[in-house]
């Protein structure tokens, strides 16, 4: 360990300056390209393409190996850091710690071509993780990890409500399923000053939300974790017109598969009686999205004290109801997604002023090589 972490902190300052390119050239979901280029113009190593915008490097060697992700795309959100590498981009930005991921899995394969390891190592470069169609999903159904003899995924992403140096480890289920809903409810309209004379499907829809709210709190464990949100809202375009229908978009997230199953179909059970009980129909409409992010215990284990003899805190209790579609890797191989610190709540992901200091990219980069030798 000790050579391939001297050529690590070896690579960094190049991998410092690389992530100050990515930052600068941000391309959102579905636009990957020209950060995958330059990703792959800084790489060793064989590599596979798959679709427009995702591809696989191996290097150390033939044989099974350890997968490593970094994300590709940034956000459509206007940058406000004021740094001089900020975005060039108008409209988007990495504002999700991406280009650190991506700078630190660059400076790791390099560490690992030129050092040697105890297993191959897959870089694997995805697209898409903010937005549908998912990237992780795409490289999941490829079959490309499956041909490479891939037998564990690792992932690290920032967490601005850890404190830099400490990295959760936490094993078992670490992320949520993410499922949006557009919930449509039809009644009759008519004039507002007649309402005995319609069936108004924005009084129906008021009682399927609260209904749904109820729902949660009344057929799901306490000790288990659902979230239903109703985010959205659209009905009528007149102050004196009850419209047709009523229309309600939200979200879905559950920490334990079988609850995501159930309230899939309590949703749709409530929200039609409910309508029903108003005169109205309902109609749900369900996209589904990332599936359980569920750790690998052992890989877990495993990991921890490596990253304890790397400098690293390690914490082993984060968990949130947020989705990454690092889950479909998880569904398929033992894997593990680390949280790194970066400021301890003084920023939020997502946000125009979120900007990891460049030496979160060595923590990050830390971490991976931790799971990486785990793994291996």
């Amino acid at each position: 360990m000790k050579r391939l972490l001297t050529e690590l902190d070896r690579q960094l300052e190049s991998a410092v300056d690389i992530r100050h390119q990515i930052h600068a050239r941000p391309c959102v979901s579905g636009s990957e390209g020209p950060t995958l280029d330059l990703a792959l113009a800084n790489l060793p190593g064989a590599v596979t393409r798959i679709g427009d915008t995702a591809a696989v490097v191996r290097v150390g060697g033939e044989g099974p190996a350890v997968a490593v992700r970094a994300e590709l795309d940034a956000l459509a959100i206007t940058e406000r850091t004021g740094v001089d590498w900020a975005s060039r981009h108008p409209g988007a930005m990495h504002a999700c710690g991406h280009d650190v991921h991506l700078a630190a899995l660059i400076a790791l394969t390099r560490a690992v071509d030129a050092a040697g390891g105890p297993a191959p190592l897959l870089a694997v470069l995805q697209p898409r993780e903010e937005t549908y169609p998912s990237g992780a999903a795409e490289i999941a159904e490829s079959g490309v990890l499956q041909a490479e003899q891939c037998r564990s995924v690792i992932g690290a992403h920032v967490q601005p409500l850890l404190p830099a140096g400490t990295v959760a480890c936490t094993p078992g289920v670490v992320n949520g399923s993410s499922d949006e809903f557009t919930l449509t409810v039809r009644g009759e309209g008519g004039h507002a000053a007649y309402p005995h004379r319609t069936h108004d499907p924005v009084v129906a829809l008021a009682h399927v939300i609260v209904a749904l709210q109820s729902m949660i709190s009344r057929t799901v464990d306490p000790m288990a974790s659902v979230v239903l949100g109703v985010t959205t809202l659209s009905a009528g375009t007149a102050a004196n017109v009850v419209p047709g229908q009523a229309v309600a978009r939200g979200t879905v997230r559950a920490m334990a598969t079988a609850d995501r199953t159930d309230v899939h179909k309590r949703l749709a059970e409530v929200a039609d009686l409910t309508a029903r009980a108003h005169g109205c129909c309902a109609e749900v409409e369900l996209v589904h999205g990332e599936p359980v992010l569920d750790n690998d215990a052992e890989l877990a284990k495993a990991t921890a004290p490596l990253l304890g003899e790397l400098g690293l805190r390690v914490s082993d209790d984060l968990r949130s109801a947020g989705s990454d579609d690092f889950s479909y890797f998880s569904e398929l191989f033992p894997s593990l997604m680390m949280f790194v610190g970066t400021h301890g709540g003084a920023e939020l992901l997502h946000s125009p002023t979120f900007l990891p200091p460049d030496d979160r990219i060595r923590d990050v980069a830390l971490a991976m090589l931790a799971g990486y030798l785990a793994a291996a």
